[in-house]
């Protein structure tokens, strides 16, 4: 994928600890830019709104929550337009691009940046590139504009196609600066972020008027700094429905097991939020608690208490969990996607055997297991009207920015503002949840499940106990 980044983080400090984690301006490395009056002054639509533009100053903290002695601490620069602009409506030619695997609400944001170049700044040369980054170098394009665009947010996927990989930094730049594009918009998850990092490095290395944005997309919701990924309310929905097949299904028949299984595969957020919103499932599995099956506090001494008191169980287990004790398929732990994520096994078809045997074997409960994967069917799915608002928000900060010449940054919402966030903060790590947050404490309160972590120390120290007594 080329060369790292290697810019510094732009920084600017001010009174009382305040800290301003700035993003990239076109004249920090193009002197001498010319300067316009942004067109929305003269917007009908923007007259009844008694501030145009964003202040020169505003921010949004990155954490909110402070004493009286606390500094002011991380800021991001604030979303929206400005009062000064830095292209011409006619100079500009934008190219928007999807990548990585399907999320609901792509082709919102997609419809969303076209209507806001068109219809907020008078753009009307938009190139829609097909099949993720290797459609620049393909020469893989669609014109884009409002009414070929109209109704797409009706629609799941993306109408100009993904794919994961195919990032060359100096074809795609090369591509960038033949066809004349001078803004892009970059819709993807951490990798595709990364790249898109990359293409900025490079376009400000050759000195080229081009504004690079990403949004970021992640149906996990694992991209840190922002309040959620776009997709992920529509996620939490329709994993809804099969949690509730998996509850009608479990009691309908005696000692009934609903297993679902649901994305995340470093970060158990969508397990975590549907099981909370859910109430009828007994135990949520994610990748960042560890689990058991055997002995004293495990998931199969669970199982039974739980059949034994309710006559039926709702398992929701993320892709990623557990994937440490699936032993079977130990030699594809280091494989890879194009990507560069490692490959899963199915943990949920694991899981679904490993209790019927368990029960199997006992001879004391008879269990009817059924085992659901709505995966696809929720990345699919179009965006609800939650996510159609939130992208409708994400596309139109992105336009502001790209117009007010910012650069190397994406648009994400911190704290319920919108913000501008430089490239290599949501590159940094990856948003996981925290299982001695207040959040994962609700959920335990809500299943009765077992703290694994907490049962396996207290037979460990048991064990411990034993020994020490043993060799006195």
């Amino acid at each position: 994928m080329g060369s790292s980044p290697n810019s510094k983080p732009k920084i600017i400090r001010g009174s009382a600890g305040y800290v301003l984690e700035d993003v990239p301006h076109l004249s920090d490395y193009i002197p001498e830019l010319p300067i316009y009056s942004n067109p929305l002054q003269d917007n009908p639509a923007y007259s009844v709104v008694k501030q145009y533009f964003v202040h020169v100053d505003d921010s949004v903290p990155e954490k909110i929550i402070a004493n009286k002695d606390s500094p002011r601490g991380i800021h991001f620069r604030r979303a929206g337009p400005r009062q000064k602009v830095y292209f011409q409506s006619d100079e500009v030619q934008a190219a928007i691009v999807t990548c990585g695997g399907l999320c609901p609400g792509l082709n919102t944001v997609i419809r969303e940046l076209v209507c806001g170049l068109y219809h907020m700044y008078g753009v009307k040369k938009v190139l829609g590139i097909s099949g993720g980054y290797k459609g620049f170098y393909a020469h893989n394009t669609i014109p884009l504009t409002p009414k070929t665009v109209n109704d797409i947010h009706k629609r799941g996927g993306t109408i100009l196609g993904s794919s994961r990989g195919g990032h060359d930094t100096t074809k795609i730049v090369d591509s960038i600066q033949d066809r004349g594009i001078n803004q892009v918009y970059i819709i993807g998850g951490d990798g595709t972020q990364r790249g898109a990092y990359r293409i900025f490095e490079e376009i400000r290395k050759r000195g080229l008027k081009v504004a690079v944005v990403g949004i970021p997309k992640t149906i996990d919701n694992d991209i840190p700094v922002i309040d959620k990924s776009f997709g992920f309310d529509t996620a939490v929905e329709e994993a809804q429905r099969a949690i509730n097949a998996a509850h009608v299904e479990a009691e309908s028949v005696e000692n009934g097991i609903g297993v679902v299984k649901l994305m995340g595969r470093y970060s158990g957020f969508i397990a975590m939020y549907a099981t909370l919103a859910s109430r009828d499932v007994d135990l949520c599995l994610i990748p960042e608690t560890p689990f058991y099956l055997e002995g004293p506090g495990g998931l199969f001494e669970y199982a039974e208490r739980r059949l034994k008191e309710n006559g039926h169980m709702v398992i929701v287990i993320a892709e990623g969990a557990g994937q440490e004790l699936v032993t079977e398929s130990i030699q594809a732990m280091h494989k890879q996607d194009a990507s560069g994520n490692k490959l899963l096994q199915d943990v949920g078809l694991w899981i679904s055997q490993k209790l019927k045997d368990h029960f199997a074997n006992q001879k004391t409960m008879g269990i009817t297991l059924k085992y659901i994967d709505p995966t696809y069917m929720i990345r699919a799915v179009p965006s609800n009207a939650s996510d159609n608002v939130y992208c409708t928000l994400l596309g139109q900060s992105a336009v502001h920015g790209a117009m007010a010449g910012y650069t190397g940054f994406t648009s994400g919402l911190v704290h319920g503002r919108q913000a501008y966030i430089p490239f290599n903060r949501i590159t940094e790590g990856q948003n996981t949840v925290v299982i001695t947050d207040r959040m994962w404490a609700r959920l335990l309160s809500s299943t009765n499940q077992p703290s694994f972590l907490i049962a396996k120390t207290v037979i460990e120290e048991d064990k411990k106990e034993e020994e020490d007594s043993f060799n006195l």
